[in-house]
């Protein structure tokens, strides 16, 4: 796609960026197929084709108008498109470049304004899990809309004890902490039993992915820049990787490498931090034998059937689509995908739950439907916001497919004992 850039943007980083991704594109439309809003909606600039037009004219010269904000909010940066690209156009480094142009012309709201910045400072605030760990308190008591917000309290176990040669570092600034306490003290004792230490960097915040998709760049380069110094000691002294259990960071922290780049300072430490990240699925992978060797089969088999959830940040952002499932099921646990619409995004993609309520519930309930189909006893899934945002809703469990895991290798040991 032939591009023209205004004079604003010719010779910046952003301009030569959008008009390299924006020349790949052929506008064959084979992404509108898979796009979530597109499917909703119908609307042409509510799928990618019409957006990346949006962003093109935008470079071009347009001025962008409130409308153009509104169709560029709900895209859900799912990627979905990235998967179905024949030309392999970088949609989401593209919509980056977007958004952030408009932001900056375009003003918002007070109340927009203001839920934007609670969103970014409230839920990395040090404040946010005490006032969670109360919510849950009272969660019977809350209204209905609310209570659903808030998952059910869940007692997160031992941390392991074991010193191990080989350490991996696990981020603790996340949400997933205050949430869900469970997912990161699991991730430690299936690591432990693999004798690998779990780290965690305890001056580490939010990974950035909250602000950098309410286009708030420099809170999120900030953000950014804290957790590569937090984690640059461990790195430096040999740490083998860094372990991502919430999909959404994965994908953020594995981008530190593009969005730092043309920093003096942080470049090559950004690449370096971003090389060093694997899904915490990437790292069992490589470990297969030895947990099955841990693992019984007759707990296997009380376990009975699941399905599983792909984030979109995992199987689109990261693309690593696949590898939980079939690790599991070469595990010998009884693990299906949905029948239907695997592929597309479940509605909650960050923040979209809260500033994109009505789109995003319709989302959820056409993807709790295609779960439920299965008859499965538990729903699994890679991420703290799918995980929370298919529960508020969900007539059975969902869970974070390591509990599962470390369920199923603490019962076993408990059978061999």
């Amino acid at each position: 796609m032939q591009t023209q850039l205004a004079p604003q943007f010719q010779f910046t980083a952003q301009g030569l960026l959008g008009e390299s991704i924006l020349r790949k594109c052929v506008h064959c439309g084979f992404c509108t197929a898979t796009c979530p809003t597109y499917q909703l909606l119908g609307d042409e600039l509510d799928g990618p084709r019409g957006r990346i037009y949006l962003i093109k004219e935008v470079l071009e010269g347009a001025v962008p108008t409130p409308k153009t904000q509104m169709h560029l909010d709900r895209c859900l940066t799912c990627r979905n498109c990235e998967s179905t690209c024949p030309s392999g156009v970088d949609y989401g480094h593209l919509l980056d470049i977007g958004r952030d142009i408009v932001e900056k012309a375009v003003p918002r709201t007070r109340m927009a304004q203001f839920t934007r910045w609670l969103l970014t400072r409230g839920l990395t605030s040090g404040l946010f899990k005490p006032a969670y760990h109360l919510a849950q308190t009272v969660r019977p008591l809350l209204p209905k809309l609310l209570k659903s917000k808030i998952t059910p309290h869940k007692n997160a176990g031992q941390w392991p004890q074991g010193k191990h040669l080989k350490q991996a570092l696990l981020l603790e600034g996340c949400v997933q902490e205050a949430m869900m306490p469970n997912v990161n003290a699991a991730t430690a004792r299936v690591l432990n039993a693999l004798c690998v230490q779990t780290i965690m960097a305890p001056k580490a915040q939010c990974c950035g992915a909250l602000a950098h998709h309410l286009n708030d760049a420099h809170r999120a380069h900030a953000q950014i820049k804290a957790n590569i110094d937090a984690w640059w000691p461990w790195i430096e002294k040999g740490m083998a990787y860094l372990v991502m259990n919430a999909s959404g960071c994965g994908v953020m922290v594995k981008d530190y490498g593009h969005l730092l780049r043309d920093d003096p300072l942080y470049a090559e430490k950004a690449k370096k931090v971003s090389a060093l990240t694997l899904d915490i699925a990437e790292v069992l992978e490589l470990e297969r034998e030895a947990l099955k060797q841990r693992l019984n089969p007759k707990v296997l088999a009380g376990l009975g059937q699941a399905v599983f959830h792909p984030p979109c940040t995992l199987q689109h952002g990261q693309q690593i689509k696949g590898r939980v499932e079939d690790m599991l099921s070469a595990l010998g646990f009884a693990v299906s995908l949905p029948p239907k619409d695997a592929h597309l995004c479940c509605g909650s993609a960050g923040t979209f739950s809260v500033t994109q309520p009505t789109l995003s519930n319709a989302l959820k309930r056409q993807k709790l439907q295609h779960l439920l189909d299965t008859q499965s006893k538990v729903i699994l899934s890679a991420n703290v916001g799918c995980i929370s945002h298919l529960q508020s809703e969900s007539p059975v469990p969902v869970e974070h497919w390591i509990e599962w895991l470390d369920a199923a290798l603490t019962a076993s040991l408990a059978v061999k004992a």
